[in-house]
């Protein structure tokens, strides 16, 4: 089984779309039974809020309902319990090596490098653009989705 984690700073905008766009995707596929996703934030400003409303609303304009996850921080066991830590921006990352004292087992990887333009997230919370947010998370979440599931050679 793979256990992916999704981060992002406040666990109520870009983690939680890519979540619950991640667990779609691997439904769709037919690979359901092979994944644990969930999502956590760095740090501790949003626990225990929903979703935002216009990533909720996002989400369900797409076929995908979020209800019952609340924003949750990072906790020490998250490395050593998930394969991958995938965050939505650089500051993200620079959290979590500092959260987690460095990344031995190279698991903690951008969103945006699994698509042919690495980069980050943009923060819906800050710019407003959910339709953008939702765009990439979804190409960065095919572009997991195909990197694991590629041949080896």
């Amino acid at each position: 089984m793979t256990k992916i984690l999704f981060v992002c700073h406040g666990n109520i905008c870009r983690s939680p779309m890519a979540e619950f766009i991640m667990k779609k995707l691997v439904r769709e596929a037919g690979k359901e039974a092979g994944f644990h996703i969930e999502s956590a934030a760095t740090s501790t400003e949003e626990l225990g809020n929903p979703v935002y409303p216009p990533a909720r609303r996002m989400l369900s304009q797409h076929g995908i309902d979020c209800a019952g996850k609340r924003a949750r921080q990072i906790r020490n066991s998250d490395y050593e319990d998930y394969d991958l830590l995938i965050g939505m921006d650089y500051a993200n990352i620079r959290n979590m090596l500092r959260y987690f004292g460095g990344d031995p087992k190279d698991k903690i990887r951008l969103l945006m490098s699994y698509t042919s333009h690495p980069g980050e997230v943009d923060d819906p919370w800050y710019s407003g653009d959910f339709q953008t947010a939702y765009d990439d998370i979804v190409e960065g979440c095919n572009g997991l989705l195909a990197e694991l599931y590629r041949p080896s050679r």
